[in-house]
């Protein structure tokens, strides 16, 4: 029996870079790393090339021996783990599904960090999830894992609220760091922790289902508020997009105006407003202010910075559409 305080053997998986901020404080505090799993290399960016995960790169800095299996329900697998005689595995946002003698293998199960408040957004995209749902908060559960998808019991929460300017990207920084911190406390006294785990409410949970790319297209018949919180939750990953004179443009910040300019009969996708720092569009309900945008083959540029090259662009009376 391993007593509290003293440091564990530790095999973690994960692959992006919210999971690389659980893995980078476990190096800082210099707890006893065996080995890390994280997803195989893929193509990645413009060109399309072949990358490491942020997790698989932050491994191999700091030496720890790297496990890239395509699948973890093999025998190879499993061996593989039991040879690290690891005392638990951590899992942040890794990407493979642990089967049952995946996760009895590690003496103290396999925890999860996972970013909700669960049992609310089980799944994929829980940080999207809620803020198109318009939560008021957020946070990090640290969960005991079994066998269902998110289900097991809770160890440790971290609530954070969601303030109207955040995005999916500053939430998911927020919320990395408030795992990284939780973590670090509840391996400083696992058992104890364990001891005291407690049950969720399954009828209180919610699913947070993969964002799919057809949510990312703005329907302007929807309210401004709801477009506003699409944009909010595709940032950088999934961004919202238009379409303008048969351009297609990410739309990449924009806020819902407190008071309308009342244009009679302008149509939901219409440009009721164009000034130098912004431009306003007409939605099925109020409007929207729009100030920085990614045209094509472009990086993302404020409304100010396109003027300043075309004056004449975004003109009051001509129309965002859905589609080409």
């Amino acid at each position: 029996m391993i007593k509290p305080k003293q440091k564990l053997r530790l095999a973690f998986a994960g692959t992006p870079p919210f999971a690389a901020t659980q893995l980078k404080a476990l190096i800082e505090r210099s707890h006893n790393i065996v080995g890390v799993y994280t997803q195989p290399d893929r193509p990645s960016g413009r060109g399309k090339k072949i990358q490491p995960s942020a997790v698989k790169t932050l491994a191999k800095n700091h030496n720890l021996d790297v496990f890239q299996p395509e699948s973890l329900k093999t025998s190879d697998a499993c061996r593989d783990l039991t040879a690290l005689s690891a005392d638990v595995l951590i899992v942040a946002a890794y990407g493979l599904i642990l089967p049952k003698a995946f996760l009895e293998i590690p003496t103290f199960g396999c925890i999860n960090v996972h970013a909700s408040l669960l049992p609310r957004w089980r799944g994929a995209a829980p940080i999207e999830r809620a803020l198109l749902a318009g939560d008021a908060e957020t946070g990090v559960t640290l969960m005991q894992m079994d066998e269902g998808l998110d289900t097991g019991k809770i160890l440790f929460k971290t609530e954070i609220p969601i303030r109207k300017i955040d995005t999916r990207a500053s939430l998911e920084e927020k919320i990395a760091l408030a795992g990284a911190s939780a973590l670090i406390e509840l391996l400083s006294d696992l058992p104890t922790a364990q001891r005291q785990a407690k049950e969720q409410n399954h009828s209180l949970a919610t699913y947070a289902e993969k964002m799919k790319k057809c949510e990312a297209s703005i329907d302007w018949s929807h309210s401004a508020k709801d477009i506003e919180l699409q944009i909010r939750a595709g940032f950088g990953r999934t961004p919202a997009f238009s379409y303008f004179k048969n351009n297609r443009i990410q739309i990449i910040q924009a806020t819902k105006l407190q008071t309308n300019h009342g244009i009679a009969n302008a149509m939901p996708g219409e440009i009721t407003a164009s000034t130098k720092n912004h431009f306003t569009v007409q939605c099925g309900t109020d409007e929207l202010s729009v100030t920085i945008v990614q045209l094509p083959g472009k990086t993302p540029q404020t409304i100010k910075s396109i003027k300043n090259a075309k004056p004449n662009i975004f003109k009051i009376g001509e129309r965002m559409v859905d589609s080409e």
